[in-house]
Parts: C-alpha cells; structure tokens; sequence
C-alpha cells in the first residue's frame, strides 16, 4: 500500500503546484538555516577524543593566590618550576607537557628562500596520549627526551612541502641553525577543538608543523611563540632575563596526565595537594593548597570553547524552523479539507480512519522529501557564507558532507510528517455520511 499512497501523494502534489511549492519553499529554507548553523555547532562543541576524555585531565596550580585569581580559579597553565616538578614525579602512568615554538627551516636543495615552522616542544608521551596516527616512523623515544636528543616529527602537510610526501624518516632538517633527525611523519592530525592547548587560544588555529623534544628546546633557549601570563605573580628575587623568567612565576607550559583509574585520578589529587601544601610549607605559597585536575569535557566546558555566536545563532535558525513548520501544518491542513468529499467517499466505501492517516502521512512525507532536497541545495550554498556569521578561523571548519546531507533530509522528512499529524487527524474525523449527503 506504501506505493499505492506514495502515487496519490505525488498526483495531489501535481493538483495543487501552488501550494505544494510554498510547502516546499518553507520546509527548504527553514531545514537549510537550522543545517547551516548545525554545521558550525557541531564541530566547536563536538567531543575531539571521545574513547578517552574522561581519562585525560589537566595539572593546575595556584601559584597567584586568591588576590590575583578569577573567582578562586588557579592560572590554566604552570610555571617552568611546576610543571617540571610534575614530570620528574612521574606520579601518573602517562604524562607531558609542552609549548608552541616557531622555527625556521633553512634554504635546502631547489628551495632558496627559508621556511616558517610552527609547532610544539614537548616530551614522547604527547602522541600516544593524545593519539597522534602517523604515515612514517613514530613519535621519538623517552630515552630521546633524557638525553635532549636533536630529532623531530613533522606533520603529513609539512612533510609535503619539504620533501614531496616521501618517507622522510632518517633524513635531517635544519630547524633555526640546529640539525634535527626525523625520526616520525604523522598523519592528518588537527582536532577542534584542539583541547590540550586551550591556554594558548588554539582551539581553532591551523595544525602543528613540527614537535621536538622539550628538553632539546630548553637546551637551546627556544622561547615560547605562544601565550604567556604573568600578570599578579609575586617577585620570587631570581633576577631577570631568562633565568629570572624560567624560576619566576609566569605561567605558560600546559601539563596533561592519563589517568585510567578512578584510584589514579584519587591518588594524583592527593599528590597535587600534597605538593601545593609542600610548597606553602616552603614559603614560596602563603595560602592554602589550591589545584585543579580537569578532563577534557570538563575543561572545555571551563574554557567556553563554544563561540557564543554559535549557540544564538543555532537557536535562532531552530526559531525559524519552527515558525516554517507552523506555517506548514497550516497550509497542509487547508490542502486535506479540501478533500473532505473524497474522504468521504472512501470512508464509506469501508476505509478505516487508519488508512486515511497512512495515506496522508505518506503524502506529507513526500512533500517533506521534496523539501529536504530543497533544502540540501540551500545548505551547500549558505555553508559557503558562514563567514558573514562567525570568525574565518571558525567558518572554514563548516563542511557539506555526506551525513550533513542526510541528515537535513532526515529531518525535513521527519519533521514534515509530524507536523502533518493534526491535518490528518482533522481529515479522518470527516463524517462520511455527512459528506456523501452535502454532495
């Protein structure tokens, strides 16, 4: 009967072009508003490592004290003291900790002018913690960081550049006058939000180039290329310069540990406070333990990753949705009344009221497929526009893909046939022996 009904759906489609071209008109635009904002939405406020969030987490210290915090809030990074404190603990079965550097890849070969390299210093735990997938080699070893070893990983689109997608693990690069090895070339890697470096304001920035050993970048004095907050922190009388800034109390280097027990994440809090409550003992505190341990939903969260704009803007295209689905239900319920004496007809002749919605439904769902295809054209077309809506740093992650594109049929269909439900339940209770005497 599927069939059936489909055919006499599509036969009153073709009665009425009028008014099934305003159905489809309104269906179209309100699921491609509602598809072009879900596009954006989804992707800022998506979980970036869902088989192991709630088991990444976050190191935070106070060292500002109450005077200098946000509502209590320790500082989102740590201090070079700190957060080398807590990787020569090695109180978490994985840990790292790094931060962006900008290099430059001198002239080599056919190319004559240098390069600019931006990436991470940081340890070998960094890519299997937060599963980095790579092309060739690997990440390097923990004996690497021990022994401040010259290698590098470069990203699959720098590796293009500099050696035309070649396995070029063995090779050497000159990364701002100093020889490294490549020892690993990684796959396409560029969450968003990129979770782990929030601190730095690169949740939606392009992806990593090159990561070299912490304790290489430390050797040879590479400055950070990224964020760095000292602001309210005490004078610690270490002097100036670097040294005066290394044992100071800036914060600027994010520490993650995988943690993938409850007990773990119990006993590294403990460790946490245990340290803090050292160093108040110490001097160097005067308020009490003060740290913080997030994972990474709940640091997202913390951070208001999603862009406001987003939220306001989903909402307001749902709104407008909604407004074309009453509209909808309005002009179909008109559309089935005007059939009465056919109804009628059939009602008498034996029909159930059940094949009335059956056939109605069926029809509103052609008209909701029609619209959704509509409405797939439109979502192409506006996705291409998202930047007159929100930042180009936040735009160019909107993409027509092959779930989007169900998905915005799937909802024009659904939709449609729910609110094809009260037409249809006004249509059944035609009185038959009402319409066959009026006619």
């Amino acid at each position: 009967m599927f069939g059936y009904y489909f055919q006499l759906g599509m036969r009153s489609l073709r009665r009425n072009p009028v008014l099934t071209a305003l159905m489809v008109i309104a269906i179209g635009f309100g699921v491609a508003a509602s598809m072009i904002t879900w596009s954006v939405f989804r992707v800022v406020s998506g979980n970036p490592i869902p088989q192991k969030s709630g088991r990444l987490f976050t190191v935070l210290i106070d060292n500002r004290g109450p005077q200098y915090n946000d509502d209590g809030e320790p500082p989102e990074a740590l201090t070079y003291t700190d957060a080398n404190a807590m990787i020569r603990a090695h109180k978490a079965p994985h840990q790292t900790l790094f931060y962006p550097i900008s290099l430059a890849v001198l002239p080599d070969g056919n190319r004559s002018l240098p390069l600019k390299a931006i990436g991470y210093a940081t340890t070998a735990d960094f890519f299997g913690m937060f599963d980095v997938p790579f092309e060739y080699g690997s990440a390097w070893s923990a004996q690497d960081d021990t022994r401040r070893a010259g290698v590098v990983v470069l990203s699959h689109q720098f590796n293009e550049q500099l050696f035309g997608g070649a396995d070029s693990v063995g090779r050497e690069v000159d990364l701002s006058g100093h020889i490294y090895r490549v020892v690993g070339v990684t796959r396409h890697f560029d969450p968003k939000p990129r979770y782990f470096d929030l601190f730095g304001g690169s949740a939606f920035d392009d992806p990593m180039q090159v990561y070299i050993p912490f304790n290489r970048a430390d050797d040879l004095q590479i400055n950070t290329a990224g964020r760095n907050t000292c602001g309210g922190a005490p004078d610690t009388g270490v002097g100036t310069g670097r040294e005066g800034w290394l044992r100071g109390e800036c914060s600027w280097i994010p520490v993650w540990v995988q943690l993938d027990t409850p007990a773990q994440v119990a006993d590294y809090r403990a460790f946490l406070e245990g340290y803090a409550a050292k160093q108040q003992r110490a001097g160097r505190f005067r308020w009490p333990p003060n740290v913080r341990l997030r994972d990474v939903t709940d640091w997202l969260a913390f951070e208001h990753v999603v862009p406001p704009e987003s939220r306001i803007s989903l909402v307001v295209s749902i709104g407008f949705f909604v407004i074309c689905l009453v509209n909808t239900i309005g002009l179909l319920l008109a559309k089935f009344m005007r059939r009465s004496a056919e109804i009628g007809v059939r009602r008498a002749l034996g029909a159930p009221r059940g094949e009335i919605y059956r056939q109605f439904l069926i029809e509103a769902g052609t008209v909701g497929a029609a619209g959704g295809v509509l409405g797939v054209l439109l979502t192409a077309v506006g996705v291409g526009g998202v930047g007159l809506l929100f930042a180009p740093r936040i735009a160019r992650l909107a993409q027509v893909d092959l779930p989007l594109m169900a998905l915005t049929l799937l909802v024009a269909v659904v939709a449609t046939v729910v609110a094809a439900f009260y037409p249809t339940w006004r249509a059944a209770k035609v009185q038959p022996a009402w319409q066959l005497k009026s006619n």
